[in-house]
């Protein structure tokens, strides 16, 4: 559940990045959810190296563990990147609204 709950969320970015004309600010959100897919990935595939037969039936309380671990993370780096574009402030509207007062 992890690997399809961020993989969807890199998709979505993606999308939305390139809706948006190649947008940077998009692009590094996109960039961390394609980071955080690729290692659920590898996650799964060791994983299935490791148990086969239990790889394909997985009790219904881990489906839900990973599933609030996807959306966490999800959430995490969504909290990320919101901290990464004050930080940053592409547009200078943080910097403009401290300076008039």
């Amino acid at each position: 559940m992890t690997l399809l709950i961020t993989a969807f969320a890199a998709i979505i970015s993606t999308i939305a990045w390139y809706n948006v004309k190649a947008d940077r600010k998009l692009g590094t959100l996109a960039l961390m959810y394609w980071g955080a897919s690729l290692m659920w990935l590898v996650d799964s595939v060791v994983e299935y190296i490791e148990a086969p037969a239990e790889f394909f039936a997985p009790a219904a309380s881990d489906m839900i563990n990973d599933s609030y671990l996807g959306l966490s993370v999800v959430a995490l780096g969504l909290i990320i990147w919101l901290i990464v574009l004050l930080v940053k402030d592409p547009d200078g509207k943080i910097r403009a609204a401290l300076a008039h007062k």
